[in-house]
């Protein structure tokens, strides 16, 4: 599956889409949404607001051993 993404920022109500060759006759979707900024953010910025935001989630599993027996115990 091929996938296309393009922020621009139009001058008119109207845009031409120019598809890949693969995809025509092919069902797609076009999905059109507001962007807060037109640069798109470079994936290490993206991995820590990630980080960020989830840290008060993580769990030290480090020490932690799974016991076969006791997880089929059913006493």
């Amino acid at each position: 599956m091929e996938l296309i993404r393009k922020v621009i920022v139009p001058t008119t109500d109207s845009y031409v889409l120019t598809l890949p060759k693969e995809m025509v006759g092919k069902q797609i979707e076009v999905t059109a949404a507001e962007v807060d900024s037109a640069a798109p953010i470079d994936i290490d910025t993206r991995m820590q607001k990630i980080n960020d935001s989830l840290s008060n989630l993580k769990v030290d599993l480090t020490n932690w051993k799974f016991d076969r027996n006791e997880a089929n115990n059913y006493d």
